[in-house]
């Protein structure tokens, strides 16, 4: 009887242990904690695709916490995460769903940021949905169509290209041109090697003309300085009368000067016009005189 009850309680602390172990290896993955020291963050996201309670939680790759709870509004999906401990997150974090394993699980990634001040766990923070292989697959779904059209234009293009090369008329003409292309060489070896002298002489020339045009320089390097300064001062004082002559044409123009007036001063053309009037008038009257038999002169002369 004894070893009986021994054997079940053998069995009992057995089946106890088990579950214990059961229940922390069941709790490690479901990210479960037993601490009291947890950091809550509130995230919301425009999809979970799939995401689940206890599902992963990392910071830069490193698992930091778990999915605590999911819950939906009209607009969003609300995630609460629990950190284990203070993940040191900063202002310009960033949430992210990410595919766990090919067999569709998810996880939360977080990018802990750059940036000096330090994330606010109490507000509500905004994350994005990266994609999994159930989208990529609806992409290429929606890209079928153009897909198909794409590889039948180029099924097209390669059996062009195909009947073209393999036509004779098409290889004939490549290899004439080939066949040109090596002649064109052939002969422009050979007229290099036939002027090769005359090339070398022309390049010999070219590099005297070139040493002579320098020695030319530095022989007259003071009298081209001289000129050039020449021509700068010559320049100047053609500046400097052209800038008299302006001067001198707005003076005429204002009436300023001797020209001006005589151009512009109405006063003194009507006095020169009756002065010429004047003077009409006494040739005339010595004219007339003249021809009458001589030139009458009246004077009345007082002396004394």
């Amino acid at each position: 009887m004894n070893e009986d009850k021994k054997t079940e309680i053998k069995v009992g602390v057995t089946i106890f242990i088990a579950l214990i172990i059961f229940g922390l290896v069941f709790g490690w993955a479901k990210n479960y904690s037993f601490s009291s020291n947890n950091f809550p963050l509130t995230v919301d996201f425009n999809t979970v695709a799939g995401l689940e309670n206890g599902d992963l939680v990392s910071v830069n790759g490193v698992r930091k916490g778990s999915v605590k709870s999911i819950t939906s509004n009209a607009n969003a999906a609300r995630v609460e995460i629990v950190f284990d401990e203070d993940p040191n997150l900063k202002e310009d974090a960033t949430f992210s769903i990410m595919m766990l394993d090919l067999m569709g699980g998810k996880k939360v990634e977080i990018s802990r940021g750059a940036s000096n001040s330090d994330l606010d766990y109490s507000k509500i923070h905004l994350g994005n949905f990266s994609g999994d292989i159930s989208t990529v697959m609806a992409t290429l779904n929606s890209v079928e169509t153009d897909l198909i059209s794409v590889i039948k234009d180029l099924k097209k293009s390669l059996d062009f290209v195909s009947i073209n090369f393999t036509n004779d008329d098409f290889s004939s003409n490549v290899n004439q041109s080939l066949n040109n292309v090596k002649s064109l060489t052939a002969n422009l070896n050979e007229l290099i090697l036939v002027n090769k002298n005359n090339i070398s002489e022309t390049i010999k020339n070219a590099n005297q003309l070139t040493s002579t045009t320098n020695e030319l320089i530095l022989e007259n390097k003071e009298q081209i300085k001289y000129l050039i300064s020449t021509v700068n001062s010559t320049m100047n004082n053609a500046d400097i009368l052209i800038k008299k002559i302006d001067l001198l044409a707005g003076e005429t123009i204002d009436g300023k000067n001797n020209i001006g007036k005589l151009l512009y001063d109405e006063n003194l053309f009507i006095q020169l016009k009756e002065s010429l009037e004047q003077i009409n008038k006494l040739t005339n009257t010595i004219n007339k005189q003249l021809e009458n038999g001589g030139l009458e002169v009246k004077a009345d002369v007082d002396l004394f």
